[in-house]
């Protein structure tokens, strides 16, 4: 890929396209200056390139599924064959990411790792509901499900065959109404009661790690070290 074009003054323009997977007024703390635009669709990166000064860099984060045509991979590449450093993490970002690191863009994160590597590689992993003006998640991915029940078992919360039952329910759910409480509900009984319970009250804490947001942190991370935008959490280096 070529070097990415900072246009005269020299100075790095940045796109990140962010929805349920991060809140955006923490992304602002993490990459100051850069510009959020909703989760992405079809034709909105084309639209970004047809400006007089189109960016430099794109972070993919989020994506529009169902709603909306999804961004293919051809309209990002036709971006990165005109110098722009592309990066995905967290959701569709990630999916194209995998999609693309042949080529030059650059995967961040957990999920990421999860389709290069062919742990995962249904859509419905990352897929979920949002509300479309405040963009909070009405359910939760499966790619979160399946990072917290592994850190369950890494916790001894549960055993490898509890958590391996307890991803199978959550699974087998439309995405839609994906939540790890929904697969609770219908793991009830049928595994033993101290570790459901053990199990629900780490889920529900902030112990839980939550895959997309730490990815979509660590993608905004990348892009401030690759552009040298000072953070403004006060010199602190994000986690």
């Amino acid at each position: 890929m070529s070097t990415p074009n900072t246009g005269n003054a020299g100075t790095p323009r940045v796109t990140v396209f962010l929805g349920p997977s991060l809140p955006v007024e923490q992304a602002r703390e993490r990459l100051p200056g850069a510009e959020f635009l909703p989760p992405v669709e079809r034709g909105d990166i084309d639209a970004l390139m047809a400006r007089v000064n189109p960016p430099t860099h794109i972070g993919i984060v989020d994506g529009k599924f169902l709603q909306s045509f999804s961004i293919s991979p051809k309209e990002i590449l036709k971006a990165m064959d005109r110098g722009v450093a592309t990066y995905g993490s967290s959701s569709m970002g990630a999916l194209r990411a995998a999609e693309l690191d042949d080529f030059g863009m650059t995967g961040v994160g957990t999920v990421y790792g999860m389709y290069a590597s062919g742990d995962i590689e249904d859509d419905d992993e990352v897929a979920i509901t949002f509300d479309p003006e405040s963009l909070r998640p009405i359910c939760e991915p499966m790619v979160n499900i399946r990072v917290a029940a592994a850190e369950a078992v890494h916790r001894e919360i549960v055993a490898v065959e509890h958590a391996e039952l307890f991803l199978a329910t959550a699974k087998a759910l439309y995405f839609p109404q994906r939540t790890s409480t929904a697969a609770l509900h219908e793991l009830k009984g049928r595994m033993p009661e101290d570790r459901w319970i053990a199990l629900a009250s780490f889920l529900r804490s902030p112990e839980a790690p939550d895959a997309k947001g730490m990815d979509a942190s660590l993608l905004l991370d990348a892009v401030r070290r690759d552009t040298a935008i000072p953070s403004s959490r006060s010199g602190q280096e994000a986690a």
